[in-house]
């Protein structure tokens, strides 16, 4: 079957491309280490082939000062080529790559890019520098491993390499010496496998095989294909209420082939089955359809232009307007953050006050958690120095958003293919989401965005994402960053739009809130207040600030003279106060609702009698208050009143007027005391403020020390790396001092070894029988020191070579008789400085016997060469002696005769150059030239030859080969006779 091609794939929203690297024939594997990864690291390599097929690239914290011997430390433990990665140099597979210390390393095209980071010291994040630039270069080739390490390097790197559908691992914490970026990685929820390293290799070439050889879902007949994808579509859909049967077949076929890779199941129909018994592999495959990885201002040219886009629609707005963003598909929230962050700029910029409402939402509801703490870790290097100062409170590598930015943002889970969209929107954000939509759900999304907008709202999507198809809903903006502008009313030209079935009709109770969004305070007060009564009521904070009114409540609060405060004990007309002090007390203490009925209140002159309640709100709609306060008059049918004062009892109108005075005294009474109340709170705010105050210095003093502790902790960490490393040093330097003293022990060569100032820096237990030596005469000058040798020029000779730098040898005796050559060198280190010299002394007694003996046998043996040339020369036969080269090295008196030959013109010519060439004749040649090389000999060889006198004779020619001189050497006699 041919590979689907995925008609949606080529929809107008573009594709995706995320595995569409040019690096795809291999894995590339980062590993990150830090301190204590030294020994990782060995265990990695050492339980590791070195014909996996993937190249390896090893990222450490290293002292930017300090010149790493990691490179030399790792060969130890693999037969893998290994090599300091350098700018320009190409990655290859099976061979190790080292990051040199004092650079940042990146990787494009499969080439290395190294950059000098700006600061030395202080808080890097190489590793995570590294991975992103990995992940974008390999795809869903790309590997990363995080290896024992202090902090959280490699953290964001891991989330880019995820995804990109790549793969990650990290070290087991109870195998790690600092747990510190394992532990960090493991609680992304990213890692694919925890392990100790010396499991990771096997785990390495299982995931590789599988992903290589085993899992080509194309391959599976269409039809057959269809039905697997429909019951994975099934479960997923029963097990998280999620619909994934309009995502594009590549992106779920990716997300099944890595899942099952993961798994090391080859047969899909074996994944299937695991999916129907495994909860947990069902949850990480709805996990991997998400891809929820993100970064602040992911993009940073497409945000700059999308500022631009925002401050024309702020400056659009009347003050104290709204300004209303949807975000889905927010993930983690970064984007979100992001885009509040700019809110804010642009705010302060045109000194503008809105009401902003931000809508973050997400059907991964893990990722909404993580997204409302707004704690984010190593996000360092996403924003500038200025934006994480004045947005985040920093404490090492954790950054907390500020509460001004957290408040902005509601975050909730939505989908935004069943539930019902949000309405008179600004903005709408929706960046690589309608890439993983086919046509049907993209015709579906794209009318709900224009029909969520106002008129000239903004949407903003992907740079692999457009609207093509829906010209007439959307004016373009911006072509590169995909910014379109709503078109005004233009809606009743497309059909009708089919809306998710909506939610705002149902009973709203608890548990349908939860999962309802909340717009803004405007519509969840007045949700509070239909589920209880439709009266005048206002909503307050458990401090008493009132959030929202609703009705007539002029009748009950009023703004008090001076400084206008929002506060329900500070605007209750007089007569009130107690009651709501009382109420509210009761309720905070007991939970449960309470009603006063028929208080007395005067109302524009008339005493009118109302019931107050108060009625605590409960999660989750107590996001916007914590008391909901009711104002309910009640309206008594008119009577007669008696205005005659005779009418009444004399005695009952005393008693009635001594219980007037009494509660005059009472309400005087409890004016002060609520008056000393009031006086109290006032101290205690300003205390509390005064208190606030101090913690906030407290807090930017904590994270002043955090930032320096991150620094100190860095640069611990570097410190560490390199003490490893010297201590693997001095070991190897303490196993070649041991080879050393036992090689100058074993080979019984009396040696000694000198500074440049002639000090005695070390000698062999042998030296002492030249040199009277002992242990105490280190560092004394060898001038000092009585030696047993008939020599006096040690001093002058040693200088002469440490000057010259030119060794000598010389032949001495010692005082005993014995003979010795002394050898003086130059001492050079590995850098090849001079450090002194070195004396060796090697005994040639033996030698020297050895050489009076050959010179008497040389005498004898000369006197023997010249008795026998003197032989030859008698002899009326020729004789001529050629070398290995058929050069003529000597003829007795008979050759020169016989020829006519003068000894100076033929001694040292070539035998086939002599007489005009007339020796020189092939088979001769030949045979001549067989004799010492292959020891041959001839004779009788005839030769015709004119000689001078005598004519045209034939000669007969006999040859072998002869040793002559002390050294043996091989020539050519050769004998000739007239026939």
């Amino acid at each position: 079957m041919k590979q689907r091609s995925d008609s949606e794939a080529q929809s107008d929203t573009g594709t995706n491309n995320k595995t569409n690297k040019k690096n795809n024939s291999f894995f590339a594997v980062g590993i990150g280490a830090s301190a204590g990864g030294l020994d990782a690291l060995e265990k990695l390599f050492g339980n590791l082939s070195p014909f996996t097929g993937m190249a390896f690239v090893v990222v450490t914290h290293l002292d930017p000062n300090h010149i790493s011997i990691m490179p030399g430390l790792i060969q130890k433990y693999t037969e893998m080529k290994l090599f300091q990665a350098e700018s320009g140099m190409e990655i290859k597979p099976n061979h190790i790559y080292v990051a040199p210390a004092n650079h940042e390393i990146g990787i494009s095209n499969g080439i290395f890019e190294l950059t000098t980071p700006i600061e030395l010291h202080g808080f890097r994040l190489p590793i995570d520098y590294f991975f992103k630039s990995l992940a974008k270069d390999f795809g869903d080739n790309a590997i990363g491993i995080i290896l024992s390490g202090m902090a959280s390097d490699g953290t964001q790197g891991i989330k880019a390499i995820k995804s990109d559908l790549g793969m990650v691992i990290a070290q087991d914490i109870n195998s790690a010496k600092y747990d510190g970026m394992p532990s960090s990685a493991i609680k992304t929820g990213l890692v694919d496998y925890i392990l100790s390293p010396e499991e990771m290799p096997a785990q390495l070439i299982k995931y590789a095989d599988n992903k290589k050889d085993g899992i080509f879902l194309e391959q599976i007949p269409e039809e057959m294909f269809s039905d697997y994808l429909k019951k994975a579509y099934s479960i997923l859909l029963s097990h998280t209420g999620h619909d994934f049967s309009h995502y594009k077949v590549n992106t779920i076929q990716r997300s099944l082939e890595r899942r099952m890779a993961l798994t090391q199941l080859r047969n899909i129909h074996d994944y299937i089955d695991l999916l129907k018994k495994e909860p947990r592999e069902i949850e990480n495959l709805f996990s991997e359809l998400l891809i929820g990885v993100t970064n602040f201002f992911r993009d940073k040219e497409s945000f700059d232009t999308l500022k631009l886009a925002i401050h024309e629609l702020i400056l659009n707005k009347e003050n104290n307007g709204n300004l209303r963003i949807w975000i889905p598909a927010c993930s983690t929230g970064e984007e979100a953050y992001s885009i509040a962050i700019i809110i804010n700029e642009c705010l302060s910029e045109t000194k503008k006050n809105l009401n902003v409402q931000i809508f973050a939402t997400d059907i991964d509801f893990n990722a909404i958690e993580k997204a409302r703490k707004g704690t984010f870790i190593g996000i360092g290097s996403d924003l500038s120095n200025e934006r994480l100062e004045r947005y985040f409170r920093i404490a090492g590598n954790i950054f907390q958003i500020k509460k001004e930015i957290r408040e902005m943002i509601v975050f909730a889970p939505q989908s935004i293919i069943k539930d019902a969209p949000f309405t008179n929107l600004d903005l709408i954000s929706c960046r690589n989401l309608l890439i993983y939509f086919d046509n049907v759900l993209q015709r579906k999304v794209i009318p709900l965005f224009h029909y969520s907008l106002v008129n000239n709202g903004i949407l903003f999507l992907g740079s692999s994402e457009t609207i093509s198809g829906f010209t007439d809903l959307f004016i373009l903006v911006d072509k590169k960053w995909k910014i379109y502008k709503k078109r005004d009313s233009v809606f009743s030209s497309r059909p009708y739009i089919e809306f998710p079935i909506s939610l705002s009709f149902r009973k709203i109770t608890e548990s349908v809130m939860k999962k309802i969004e909340v717009n803004n305070i405007t519509e969840l007060s007045e949700r509070i207040i239909l589920q209880n009564y439709i009266v005048d009521c206002v909503i307050i904070k458990d401090n008493g600030d009132i959030v929202y009114t609703y009705g007539r409540t002029g009748k009950y609060l009023e703004l008090s003279n001076g400084e206008a405060k929002m506060n329900i004990f500070d605007m209750a007309r007089q007569d009130l106060k107690q009651e709501l002090v009382y109420l509210l007390r009761k309720v905070a203490s007991s939970k449960k609702s309470v009603q006063e009925k028929g208080v007395k209140l005067k109302i524009n002159g008339a005493n009118r009698l109302i019931n107050i309640g108060v009625k605590k709100i409960l999660p989750p709609l107590n996001e916007v208050g914590d008391f909901l306060v009711t104002f309910e008059e009640v309206f008594v049918p008119k009577v007669n009143l008696i205005d005659n004062k005779a009418d009444f009892d004399k005695k009952t109108e005393k008693v009635i007027k001594e219980l007037e005075r009494e509660l005059k005294s009472v309400k005087a009474n409890l004016r002060i005391v609520i008056e000393d109340l009031e006086a109290s709170n006032e101290e205690l705010k300003s205390a509390n403020e005064e208190m606030q105050s101090t913690n906030e210095e407290m807090q930017s003093t904590n994270e002043e020390l955090e930032t320096s502790k991150e620094e100190l902790q860095s640069l611990n960490e570097e410190l560490i790396t390199v003490n490893t490393e010297l201590q693997n040093k001095n070991e190897e330097l303490s196993t070649i001092n041991d080879d050393m003293k036992n090689l100058l022990d074993s080979i019984k060569i009396p040696t000694i070894f000198l500074d440049n100032n002639l000090n005695i820096k070390r000698f062999t237990s042998y030296a002492t029988k030249v040199i009277h030596l002992i242990p105490s005469d280190l560092g004394r000058p060898i001038n000092h020191i009585t030696t047993n040798l008939k020599y006096d020029n040690l001093l002058s000779d040693v200088t002469d070579v440490l000057n010259t730098l030119v060794y000598k040898e010389i032949e001495l005796q010692t005082k005993d008789g014995i003979w010795y050559q002394m050898r003086i060198l130059p001492y050079r280190t590995t850098n090849n400085l001079i450090d002194g010299v070195v004396l060796t002394f090697t005994e040639i007694n033996k030698l020297k016997s050895a050489n009076e003996e050959i010179k008497i046998l040389n005498n004898k043996l000369g006197i023997a060469i010249d008795y026998s040339d003197n032989i030859i020369d008698t002899l009326r036969e020729s004789f001529l002696i050629l070398d290995d080269n058929l050069k003529v090295v000597s003829a007795n008196r008979s050759f020169y005769k016989l020829f006519n030959f003068i000894k100076e013109e033929t001694e040292g010519r070539y035998i086939y150059e002599l007489d005009n060439n007339n020796w020189d004749k092939k088979e001769l040649r030949d045979l001549l030239e067989e004799i010492i090389p292959k020891s041959n000999y001839f004779e009788d060889f005839e030769l015709e030859y004119d000689l001078p006198l005598k004519g045209s004779k034939k000669l007969l020619l006999n040859a072998r080969q002869i040793l002559r001189g002390d050294e043996g050497t091989k020539l050519i006699l050769l004998a000739i006779q007239q026939k």
